[in-house]
C-alpha cells in the first residue's frame, strides 16, 4: 500500500487494485534475439511531485485513470536520471513523499495483435516504492528501490484497437525502519520554530537519498511459451570445465530444449539437450580476473532453444547467456579464483554522478571502467546497493571482480532487526542473487554494510539472512561489512570472509597519522585470531578537496590523504602475506551527501573528483596497484599483454 510522508502504510479503497505484485520468476536481462524484441522509453517521461500536505492527492484524485497534464502542470524529466537535481527547485531537490511519472508509448502492430505475443514492462530501478499502471489499470506494485520488477501486460495492450499505451508510475522515496535502507520520519512540533506538519526524512547512511527512475524502463516480447530463467554453475575438472545448467520454461509442460555452448569465436563446443544437465568443455578457457591471466574475462556463449507444438502451431523461443567458466573458494587464509589466490586490489563505488544523480548513464560508466583500468584495479565492492545489471555485465567483460552488496546500509535502529525488516532483507537477497547469479565477476555476496551487529537481535538476524543466501546460491561466500569491535560483532561468526571499514587517523586521532600501523595491525591479529578466516580491508581512507596542498599534511588536503594511505599500505605488505586477501580504498570518486557541517558539497574521500578528475592519491594507488599486478607469474603475463603501456611497472 502506498505511504504517506510520515511512511505510515496508508489505505487506499481495495477497488483501486486489479492484480497482484510485480511478476516472480526468472529475471533474465532482456536481450534481443529471433523471438524476442525490445523498445526502449527512455527520453523525457512527463513528471509531477505531489506537493499536497497528505502527499495522497495523486491516489485520491486518481491521477492514473487520464493522462497527467490533465490533473495539473507537469514537467519534463529525463529517465533514467534521479529527479533531485535537474531541476532548480529547492523543494524538489529534498522532496519526500510520492512523485508521479507518465510515458506514453507507441507499439509495433504486432505486440498489440498476435495472441502468440507476450508484452513485458520491465523497471530497471524505482526508488523507493513503485506502483504502475498501464492506461488506468493497476499491473505491479515493487518494494525496494535498486532491483528490478516486470508485469505482463499483453492482456492490456491487445484487448482493443490501440496501438499505444499510456504508462503511469507512482514512486515514494520514504524511508522506514523496515525498508533498506532504513531511515526515520521526524515530525517537528514546535510551532514556534516549524511549520505545522513540517517533517524531515532521518537517515543512517552517508549519500543522498537520490529518488527516481534510475534505470532504464523497458518493454521486450516473448513467445506465449517462453525460456522463463536459467541457473548456471561452474567447475573446472583439471583441463575440462563444466557448465552446470537449469533452465525454467513457462507456458506449457510440453516442450523441447536444446543447449549449446559457443566460445568467442561462435564454434560449438559443447551441447546437450533437456532442462537440467551438465556440459563439457575439453581444453577450457577459465574466466580470470583483470591482469590475473593473460586473456582475462573470457565468455562462451549458452545458447537455449526452445521448442513447444501448441493448438496454434509451433512456439519457438531462443536466449544467450554470457557463461564464465571459473571456480571460488575460500580457505582460513586465502581466496581463490580458479585454485589460485586471488587479492583484491580495488575501490568501492557509488552510483553517483552530477546533475544525473544515480540515474545509469553510459558515458560515465565507460569512464569509470576505464579509470578502473588505468588504476590497475581488479575489483570493487557496490557499495551500498545492487549496482545496475549493464554495469555486472561490463564487469564480466572486462574481468572486473565484484563483492554484490545489497541495500543493508545503516540497520542502526533495534527496530530494523524486527521479523518485519527480516522478511523484507531476505525478499531483497533473494531478488539480488536471481538477478546476478550468472555473473561470473559476482564471487561474493555482501548482506549488509556497518550494521549495528553488536546489538543482540544482531546474531539471530545474521545467522537467518546469511544461511538463507548460501541456500539461494551455494557456489558463493558471503559477508557483510563490518566496523564494529572483534569481540562484541555478533554476526561474525556466520560469514565466510571478514570485511573491515576503519578510518584510523580520521574519524579518530584526528591527524595522527603516526598510530595507524599499530592500530591497524592490532586490528588483524585480533580479527584472526578470534575467527580464522580471510580479511579485507573493505574500507579506509581520508576526505581531500582537490587543490588542497599543505605541507606538513594537514587533514583535508591531498598531501593528508596521499601520507593516510602510504600507513595502510605498510601494514597491509606485511599482512597481506598471512591472511589479508583484500583492500579497497573508500572512495572510487567524491559523491553527493545530505547537508551537514561535516561534509562540504558530498564526501570528498574520493581518489577522483566527482567529475572523475584524479587526486594525488590516484597515482599512488596506481602505483601501488600495478606493482601488485606485477608481483607473480600469472600477474606478469597478463601486465605483457593488456594496455599496460599504461602501467608504469610492465616488464
Amino acid at each position: 500500500m502506498p505511504r504517506g510522508p510520515a511512511g505510515a502504510w496508508v489505505a487506499l479503497c481495495p477497488l483501486l487494485w486489479t492484480c497482484g505484485l510485480a511478476l516472480e520468476g526468472g529475471m533474465l536481462y532482456p536481450r534481443e534475439s529471433p523471438s524476442r524484441e525490445r523498445k526502449d522509453l527512455g527520453g523525457l517521461w512527463s513528471f509531477r511531485a505531489d506537493l499536497s500536505d497528505s502527499r495522497r492527492q495523486g491516489f485520491e484524485q486518481q491521477w492514473y485513470r487520464a493522462p497527467l497534464r490533465e490533473s495539473g502542470p507537469t514537467l519534463d524529466m529525463p529517465v533514467p536520471s534521479s529527479f533531485n537535481d535537474v531541476g532548480q527547485d529547492r523543494q524538489l531537490r529534498s522532496f519526500v513523499g510520492w512523485v508521479w511519472y507518465e510515458r506514453e508509448a507507441t507499439l509495433p502492430q504486432r505486440w498489440s495483435q498476435d495472441p502468440g505475443t507476450r508484452v513485458v514492462l520491465r523497471i530497471g530501478s524505482a526508488h523507493y516504492y513503485a506502483i504502475v499502471w498501464v492506461n488506468g489499470v493497476h499491473v505491479a506494485e515493487h518494494e525496494g528501490g535498486h532491483l528490478p520488477f516486470e508485469a505482463d501486460i499483453s492482456k492490456l495492450v491487445q484487448s482493443g484497437p490501440l496501438s499505444s499505451c499510456r504508462i503511469t508510475l507512482a514512486i515514494n522515496n520514504t524511508l522506514t525502519p523496515h525498508t533498506l535502507p532504513p531511515g526515520t520520519i521526524v515530525y517537528k512540533t514546535d510551532t514556534s520554530k516549524y511549520p505545522k506538519g513540517y517533517f524531515v526524512q532521518n537517515t543512517y547512511f552517508d549519500f543522498f537519498n537520490y529518488a527516481g527512475l534510475h534505470r532504464p524502463v523497458l518493454l521486450y516480447t516473448t513467445p506465449t511459451t517462453y525460456i522463463d530463467d536459467i541457473t548456471v554453475t561452474t567447475g573446472v575438472d583439471q583441463d575440462t570445465g563444466l557448465v552446470d545448467y537449469q533452465i525454467f520454461v513457462q507456458g506449457s509442460e510440453h516442450f523441447q530444449l536444446e543447449v549449446y555452448l559457443l566460445d568467442e569465436e561462435g564454434k560449438v563446443v559443447a551441447q546437450g539437450i533437456g532442462g537440467r544437465g551438465r556440459l563439457q568443455v575439453p581444453n577450457a578457457h577459465l574466466w580470470w580476473p583483470y591482469l590475473m591471466h593473460e586473456h582475462p574475462a573470457y565468455l562462451y556463449s549458452l545458447e537455449v532453444r526452445l521448442t513447444a507444438q501448441m493448438a496454434t502451431g509451433p512456439v519457438s523461443d531462443f536466449y544467450t547467456l554470457p557463461v564464465g567458466i571459473r571456480t571460488v573458494a575460500v580457505t582460513e587464509r586465502q581466496f581463490l579464483i580458479n585454485g589460485k589466490p586471488f587479492y583484491f586490489h580495488g575501490v568501492n563505488k557509488h552510483e553517483d554522478a552530477d546533475i544525473r544523480g544515480k540515474g545509469f548513464d553510459w558515458p560515465l560508466l565507460v569512464k569509470d571502467f576505464n579509470l578502473l583500468r588505468w588504476l590497475g584495479a581488479n575489483a570493487f565492492r557496490t557499495s551500498h546497493y545492487p549496482y545496475a545489471e549493464e554495469v555486472m555485465q561490463l564487469c564480466d567483460r572486462y574481468g572486473i571482480v565484484v563483492i554484490d552488496e545489497s541495500p543493508g546500509v545503516g540497520i542502526m535502529l533495534v527496530q530494523s532487526y524486527s521479523n518485519v525488516s527480516l522478511q523484507h532483507h531476505l525478499e531483497v537477497m533473494g531478488e539480488l542473487v536471481r538477478r546476478d547469479k550468472n555473473h561470473p565477476s559476482v564471487v561474493m555476496w555482501s548482506v549488509a554494510n556497518e550494521p549495528t551487529s553488536f546489538l543482540k537481535p544482531a546474531a539471530y538476524y545474521f545467522k537467518t539472512l546469511i544461511a538463507h543466501t548460501k541456500a539461494l546460491d551455494p557456489s558463493r561466500p558471503v559477508t557483510f561489512v563490518t566496523n564494529s569491535n572483534y569481540e562484541a560483532d555478533l554476526g561474525a561468526p556466520y560469514v565466510d570472509v571478514i570485511c573491515v571499514n576503519s578510518y584510523y587517523s580520521w574519524y579518530h586521532d584526528y591527524g595522527h597519522m603516526e598510530v595507524i600501523q599499530l592500530q591497524l595491525a592490532t586490528e588483524f591479529e585480533n580479527w584472526y585470531r578470534t575467527y580464522q578466516k580471510p580479511i579485507i580491508q573493505s574500507e579506509y581512507g581520508a576526505e581531500t578537496i582537490a587543490g588542497f596542498h599543505q605541507d606538513p599534511p594537514l587533514m583535508f588536503s591531498e598531501e593528508y590523504q596521499k601520507g593516510l594511505l602510504e600507513q595502510y599500505h605498510l601494514v597491509l605488505d606485511q599482512k597481506r602475506k598471512e591472511y589479508v586477501v583484500g583492500e579497497l580504498i573508500w572512495n572510487f570518486a567524491d559523491f553527493m551527501t545530505d547537508q551537514s557541517p561535516q561534509r562540504a558539497v558530498g564526501n570528498r574521500k574520493g581518489i577522483f573528483t566527482r567529475q572523475r578528475q584524479p587526486k594525488a592519491a590516484a597515482f599512488l594507488l596506481r602505483e601501488r596497484y600495478w606493482k601488485l599486478a606485477n608481483e607473480t607469474g600469472h600477474h606478469r603475463s597478463a601486465a605483457k599483454s593488456q594496455c599496460l603501456e599504461n602501467s608504469p611497472f610492465a616488464l
